[in-house]
């Protein structure tokens, strides 16, 4: 056995996120043998199966809904939206097959192996991928761990109720609430901020920091934060969520 072939792959890339299927594609394009594993059943990580992409489809939706609400103001009406939320979620589940479809021919085409399971490191060189089907070891020269995230959950309050949702539940789009409370205004939370505003709901944010979309320039945020003032019930800053409650009407946060 040569040095070449002395491992089943010469790179092992665990997660296919934008991190890694980018490095994985990279790496066969040199010449490399890769397999890309990835613990769900479709390529494109959080990015483009429940964050970026969706997101932007939703996004797109609401923009155009206050567009032609502010035409409105000049002379040409459309009237309220009817929203058919089956077919709002198809349109954004079919942006998001579209693209995970594509990853994975461009994966084909490169010759990249891809694994579904979760994968364990059993040894400096090796390791073990679980899924139902059983067990499968793998050896390789290099690993590159590009395992993305994962939103936390908050302490205090009560998981469990569906009225809780998290960026990945939020973009399921199993109903559009009368009233919304987004716990967090960075990117991610004003996204779907702006998504379930547009869509008609009645929106309140609160942040932990002085200012929202922290990190942001804030020459930036500020126009952003003048137009959602105007547009949202409340935003609160510099204020934390200490617990949630359970109620016959909603859940009630306390601040």
């Amino acid at each position: 056995m040569n040095e070449k072939t002395a491992f089943d792959f010469d790179v092992v890339v665990i997660g296919a996120g934008p991190g890694g299927y980018t490095a994985a594609f990279r790496a066969a394009d040199l010449g490399q043998r890769v397999a890309l594993v990835e613990r769900y059943d479709r390529l494109g990580g959080v990015c483009l199966n429940v964050g970026c992409i969706p997101s932007k489809a939703m996004l797109h939706t609401a923009a155009v809904i206050e567009e032609a609400a502010v035409m409105e103001k000049h002379g040409v009406s459309f009237g309220q939206p009817d929203i058919d939320i089956d077919k709002l979620r198809a349109f954004k589940d079919g942006v998001v097959g579209k693209l995970t479809g594509g990853l994975a021919g461009m994966a084909k085409q490169r010759k990249v192996e891809v694994i579904q399971g979760k994968a364990l490191f059993s040894g400096a060189h090796e390791l073990s991928v679980q899924n139902d089907d059983g067990e499968r070891k793998l050896t390789f020269r290099n690993a590159i761990i590009a395992a993305g995230s994962q939103s936390v959950e908050l302490p205090n309050m009560p998981w469990g109720d569906p009225r809780l949702m998290d960026s990945t539940d939020a973009l399921e789009l199993e109903d559009i609430p009368a009233t919304l409370l987004v716990v967090g205004g960075g990117i991610i939370g004003l996204e779907m901020a702006c998504v379930y505003d547009g869509l008609g709901s009645e929106v309140t944010v609160v942040e932990l920091t002085p200012g929202l979309m922290p990190g942001c320039d804030r020459d930036l945020v500020r126009p952003l934060e003048r137009r959602i003032k105007k547009r949202y019930k409340a935003i609160h800053l510099e204020t934390k969520v200490s617990k949630g409650d359970v109620a016959d009407n909603g859940l009630v946060a306390h601040f």
